[in-house]
């Protein structure tokens, strides 16, 4: 968005406001304060900025429960300056709300409009050419600062960029490109990636494309068990994906082959139920003593073994819990991850969903290099795919 002329234009940037609402209140204003660099930076630029979201699946049509009016009632507060709410992302109420944001005047004089949840609309998911061109119809320049919806062919993410003149990346989509593609195409070594998480499908296309690229590869969580059993070994009663476990003995032979360390948890803490208070002892891995329990966490041996790798790495990637983490018995694993990826003295990012959280319970997400903003878009990234949200703007 830097190379573009935004002087007197109305830009329609899209923007990730999916942020959890209970009762009319935001419990989580991250993502908009993600969102304030591209927004100050087009309005210091002299544009009228049109902002564009989803919240949540409203299946198509309208329901107050996701209106994204809370949203434009904190962005004020956050700008500190008003903020023009359309009761639709499309049609007359959206172009009024911009005339009274920009002065209604030509050229446009500033100021900014929220539309209205964009999936109040069922054309959004289904890239309807028709709404992608009454969105497009609403903006002179479109800025696409939603990495966390990149990975979805939407109208707003990729049908309206066939409907306007110029197109381009806000700040933070640019940042978590330039991040993602730094440690999968240049990455300073040791490279190590850290994936945990409940399953090994989650993960497959990013373990694939990792194989190839990374150092070390430390594997956590209860994705652990599908490579357990794979290899023989007792799980109790462990998430398995009982389909996998051929791929898994596969990609461990892959892994070997060349030559990278691909480890696995040596220790586990179990319980007999994924519930707080619940008795847990810590058995090494292969110990038949698990009976009908179940892992939910790394032991401390394999979090000491995971602590030195990681300790030497110049690069990291972090994506998934190393056990039920929300749980705080359950925890310690996952949090020493977190300080030990935090310690690391070269680039760390992490890659979404789950691990923010924990670096956030760890106290440690401001030693964090970057942190990635997009659950799904950064798994997918990171698994070698095209996402049709970045692609279109080239």
């Amino acid at each position: 968005m830097t190379d573009l002329d935004l002087e007197g234009k109305k830009a329609f940037i899209r923007v990730d406001f999916n942020v959890p609402i209970k009762g009319g209140t935001i419990t989580d204003d991250t993502r908009i304060r993600a969102s304030l660099p591209t927004i100050e930076h087009a309005l210091d630029r002299g544009a009228t900025v049109i902002l564009a979201s989803h919240l949540g699946r409203p299946k198509g049509k309208p329901n107050p429960e996701y209106s994204l009016r809370p949203v434009a009632a904190r962005l004020s507060e956050l700008l500190g300056r008003p903020v023009v709410f359309a009761e639709d992302c499309i049609g007359e109420p959206a172009r009024k709300a911009i005339a009274e944001a920009s002065g209604g005047g030509a050229p446009a004089r500033g100021g900014v409009v929220l539309l209205e949840n964009l999936r109040f609309h069922g054309e959004e998911e289904k890239n309807d050419p028709a709404f992608a061109r009454s969105l497009a119809e609403l903006a002179d320049v479109y800025i696409n600062d939603a990495f966390g919806s990149a990975h979805r062919a939407h109208a707003s993410t990729e049908g309206i960029v066939h409907h306007v003149k110029a197109a381009a990346a806000g700040l933070l989509m640019a940042k978590e490109v330039e991040y993602l593609g730094q440690v999968l195409e240049q990455p300073d070594r040791p490279f190590v990636a850290i994936l945990g998480g409940a399953k090994v499908s989650d993960k497959l296309e990013v373990i694939e494309n990792l194989i190839p690229r990374v150092d070390a590869l430390l594997v956590g969580g209860a994705m652990a068990y599908t490579f357990f059993k794979a290899q023989g070994q007792p799980v109790g009663k462990s998430l398995v994906e009982d389909d996998l476990l051929d791929t898994a003995r596969d990609l461990i032979r892959r892994a070997s082959e060349r030559k990278l360390r691909f480890e696995l948890p040596v220790d586990h803490v179990v319980a007999p139920a994924l519930e707080a208070g619940a008795p847990s002892q810590t058995l090494a891995v292969g110990d038949a003593a698990i009976g009908d329990r179940m892992g939910l966490d790394i032991g401390p041996r394999t979090a000491q073994t995971y602590r030195d790798i990681i300790a030497a790495a110049k690069t990291v990637i972090w994506n998934g819990p190393m056990g039920v983490f929300e749980i705080d018995q359950f925890a310690n694993g996952t949090i020493a991850v977190a300080k030990a990826v935090a310690s690391v003295s070269g680039t760390t990012v992490i890659g979404g969903g789950d691990s923010i959280a924990a670096v956030v319970k760890a106290g440690v997400a401001g030693a964090i290099t970057h942190i990635s903003t997009g659950g799904g878009a950064s798994l997918e990234f990171l698994g070698g795919r095209t996402l049709p949200g970045v692609e279109a703007l080239k």
